[in-house]
């Protein structure tokens, strides 16, 4: 197989994955950006989690914006996952060709890795990312500031049209910092962690222990934890530019005017149901990429 081909299945295979992830932890999204956005009074992740549910329903509300979360992982988690499962797996094999260990491969150089994959998707996604955050927040808005958008498709189109077509990419700057920040610890760390693990012998041989589930789920606890500590900054700024509802004249003019209106604290609202969201993601969808991985080429994706 080449290795254009190589790269296209895995990132396929991510895209499956990050859907089937996203089914499950997109409540947990529109959680995070009502709570980001500006106008937010909810106290807590539950205290939102209810008023939601409450006034818009599951499917209007909770789930408010999941076709735009599948389409992101179409642009944004294919690329995340699917790249740096390409870049490690060359890593490896340029390790045994050259008579070293396979998983001779350096943190820092999995974090890049990870950093490169991340940037690469949330550049290619940006626009997936400003309809989720659109279609999340916009039951939150004042009825006569809806959008009422019918889907994805009509929520970036009618951006384009009555905005232009480079307001697709409002707040990429932002969203691509957070997603180089968050993949680099989620997606580095968790490889590394999860080798240490693997040869601790805690979690049974080679880590295999109930199918690795239980590895893999330590092993992006830690990750999460540190990807949202780190990234939760820009996701504020990345929600509050794409939202729209005011109006910044850059990423560091909205960084400002967050800290001085409301303190810096306010830089990890959110920080909860992103958490949440993240490790659960991170485990399905790693999961689920390397067991399709498995079954279609015979070998582990990370």
């Amino acid at each position: 197989m080449t290795a254009a081909g190589a790269l296209i299945i895995k990132m396929v295979i991510a895209a499956f994955s990050g859907m089937g992830a996203a089914t499950v932890c997109h409540p947990l999204d529109v959680i995070r950006v009502q709570m980001q956005t500006s106008g937010s009074t909810y106290k807590s992740a539950s205290e939102a989690a209810r008023g939601i549910y409450k006034k818009d329903g599951l499917k209007d509300g909770l789930y408010a914006g999941v076709s735009a979360a599948y389409l992101r992982q179409w642009l944004y988690g294919s690329c995340r996952i699917g790249i740096y499962a390409y870049l490690l797996e060359n890593a490896q094999n340029a390790n045994i060709k050259a008579g070293l260990d396979k998983n001779a491969i350096s943190l820092s150089s999995k974090m890049l890795m990870g950093l490169t994959s991340g940037g690469i998707g949330s550049f290619v996604g940006t626009p997936s990312e400003l309809a989720l955050v659109r279609m999340s927040n916009d039951k939150k808005l004042p009825v006569d500031q809806r959008r009422n958008y019918k889907g994805v498709s009509d929520c970036i189109a009618r951006i384009a049209r009555e905005e232009g077509a480079p307001a697709l990419f409002t707040g990429a700057p932002a969203t691509v910092l957070r997603a180089c920040l968050l993949s680099a610890c989620a997606m580095g760390i968790t490889s590394e962690i999860k080798m240490r693990l693997s040869a601790s012998g805690y979690f049974g041989e080679g880590g295999k222990a109930f199918g690795g589930v239980p590895m893999l789920f330590c092993a992006t606890l830690v990750s999460s934890f540190c990807a949202n500590t780190v990234a939760n900054p820009f996701d504020v700024v990345k929600s509050r530019m794409q939202s729209s509802s005011v109006q910044y004249n850059s990423m560091v003019d909205c960084f400002v005017k967050t800290v001085t209106d409301e303190g810096v604290f306010k830089l990890w609202s959110g920080f909860i149901p992103a958490f949440l969201k993240l490790a659960p993601y991170t485990v399905i969808s790693l999961l689920l990429t390397d067991k399709i991985t498995k079954i279609v080429t015979g070998k582990e994706a990370l």
